[in-house]
């Protein structure tokens, strides 16, 4: 089951899934939740075991979360079980641990079978914003297998 997420991201609504991915729960956890205007912003807690040796977040974290970001921001589109097909990052910044990581983004092209998407990872808001990572991504829509 996914972890709760910390008292300032549940005070402003960010959910997780329901512990159907071990590997972003042990590696975030991550969470996500729904603007006013329908965008969708993912946010995860950024605590000492998420940075490098350098003191800096870890670049495989914020990938990592990047990842989590494109299903959560094609969860509209995506109407069942996906997998990443292609990922491509750019570090624009480095940053400490010890706050709050968002990402935000938006679905470029969604055709049958693929959805193509784009986003950020930032710290902070408004003036203070810090772009961390700009990424791209390509998910395809797989059949489930039979149990």
């Amino acid at each position: 089951m996914s972890k709760l997420p910390s008292t300032r991201l549940a005070d402003a609504d960010f959910k997780g899934w329901d512990g159907t991915d071990p590997f972003e729960d042990h590696a975030g956890p991550y969470f996500s939740r729904k603007g006013e205007n329908g965008d969708v912003i993912c946010a995860f807690e950024a605590e000492p075991h998420h940075v490098n040796g350098g003191g800096f977040l870890h670049g495989g974290c914020l990938m990592s979360f990047a990842d989590y970001s494109l299903f959560a921001i094609a969860g509209d589109v995506l109407e069942g079980p996906a997998v990443t097909v292609s990922f491509n990052a750019e570090f624009t910044a480095a940053s400490p641990g010890n706050q709050i990581i968002y990402s935000r983004g938006e679905v470029v092209r969604n055709t049958g079978s693929m959805v193509f998407l784009r986003g950020q990872v930032f710290s902070s808001s408004g003036d203070d914003e810090l772009i961390l990572l700009n990424f791209t991504g390509i998910v395809k829509r797989v059949k489930r297998k039979p149990v």
